[in-house]
This record gives C-alpha cells, sequence and structure tokens, in this order.
C-alpha cells in the first residue's frame, strides 16, 4: 500500500505562490487526497509562525506530525509516495531534472524583477535577462510535449507556473515574449491544458495577480493599474 494512502495530507499555501502550485500540480499528478488552506502572508496566523521554520509556503503537514518545507523537497515526497513516475528513473536524467527546476526557481527570480523593477529602462534590462532563459530553454528542449518527451515531469511542474505569469504580462505589455521560442511557445501552450495546472489554481488567480502587481511601485505595475481601470471601465 502506498505511504500516502495512509497519511493525511495538509497543504498549507498562498493564493497566489508559484511554488505552491508545484505541489499541488504533484499532488494532482498522482491523485493523492490533500486538504488545502490558503493563508495570508502579510498576515499570517499564530500557528503558521510556529509551523513554518521559514516562515514561507508551502507547507506539507503530514498526519498533523510532520512538517515538510521546500517545494522541491515536497513534490519528490510526493513523487516517491505516489507513483514515483514524475522523475527519471536514471541517475544522470534524475540529476538533470532536478538541474532544470533549479534553474526554473532561477526563472521565478528574473519574473519577480520584472514586477519589481522601476521604469522601463530597468525593465527591459529584467526582460532581457528573463529572455535568456527563454533561449536556453529553447536550444535544450526536446521536439516533443514535455521537457523530458512525451512524459509529464516535475520538471513541468516547475515551469507550468511560470509561464502562467506570461498570460498576464503580455496583456499589459501588448507583447508576446515567446515569439521567436518556438519550442518554448509550444510547451507553454501544452501545460496550460494539463488538468494538473489548471487546478493548481482558483478561478480568481489572474484578477488577483494582476491586483499584486497593481501594488507595485514599478513599470509593470502602472501597467496593471490602467489594465485593471480599463476592466472596471467596461
Amino acid at each position: 500500500m502506498l505511504e500516502t494512502q495512509q497519511n493525511k495530507l495538509t497543504l498549507i499555501s498562498h493564493i497566489l505562490c508559484p511554488y505552491v502550485q508545484r505541489a499541488v500540480i504533484a499532488l494532482e499528478e498522482q491523485g493523492i487526497a490533500y486538504k488545502r488552506i490558503d493563508i495570508d502572508l502579510n498576515n499570517p496566523p499564530d500557528w503558521f509562525r510556529q509551523l513554518s521554520p521559514l516562515g514561507k509556503v508551502p507547507v506539507l503537514v503530514v498526519d498533523d506530525e510532520v512538517v515538510l518545507f521546500e517545494s522541491a523537497v515536497i513534490a519528490e515526497y510526493i513523487n516517491e509516495t505516489g507513483t514515483g513516475d514524475l522523475l527519471s528513473s536514471t541517475a544522470i536524467e534524475k540529476a538533470r531534472e532536478r538541474a532544470w527546476i533549479e534553474f526554473a526557481s532561477a526563472t521565478l527570480g528574473n519574473i519577480g524583477q520584472l514586477y519589481n523593477v522601476a521604469g522601463e529602462k530597468n525593465y527591459l534590462r529584467a526582460e532581457a535577462e528573463l529572455e535568456a532563459k527563454w533561449r536556453h530553454l529553447e536550444v535544450s528542449l526536446p521536439q516533443s510535449t514535455f521537457f523530458s518527451g512525451k512524459d509529464f515531469s516535475l520538471v513541468d511542474a516547475a515551469f507550468a507556473p511560470v509561464f502562467r505569469y506570461l498570460d498576464l504580462f503580455e496583456q499589459l505589455v501588448e507583447l508576446e515574449f515567446l515569439q521567436r521560442y518556438p519550442k518554448v511557445d509550444n510547451w507553454r501552450r501544452a501545460l496550460a491544458q494539463r488538468d494538473s495546472v489548471k487546478k493548481a489554481v482558483s478561478t480568481e488567480y489572474p484578477i488577483l495577480l494582476a491586483e499584486f502587481v497593481a501594488e507595485r511601485k514599478s513599470y509593470l505595475g502602472k501597467l496593471a493599474r490602467t489594465y485593471l481601470a480599463d476592466k472596471i471601465a467596461a
């Protein structure tokens, strides 16, 4: 019997966190039952402060006793206690996939820069750093549906939240980020259609993300405020 068939899993999360999405996608891919609790990270409850060593989400609580933190660790635990098919079975390929999961985290760092920098000049510099990531991905992707071929993996789970940001950003700047990277763009679209990826966020996610960006005193923040104002006017 699988360990997770015996264990009660509670995922502590934030409604916008891309790292939480990785854990949700892994859980959904494995068909594992779980309870999700969204909290406000700006005003976290006392029980969360005591629970999370780093004060970050996601946190996975197993049987109301064991606390796991860090999205990569949580995703691998979910994989290992499920079918175990979301990472390669060979050591070298598994290491390669883990490296690209770290690359996804670095790409999220570039995404954070993109929506936080002030002024168009700084924005364009951050966009150029992000574009370098797309170039690396374009030459590394196979001519297939997912990162490692025809089978969905934890690398796909790590990148799906990255691409989700582009859905909003492209509306703000009226530019297709991946128009010069067809393999990356096809991958992005395939991931967007995956049921597990769809279930990783609520239906309110797009507007909540726009409001989150609009709160920034940044180049994209200004565009997001205009975007929201136009939506209200319409």
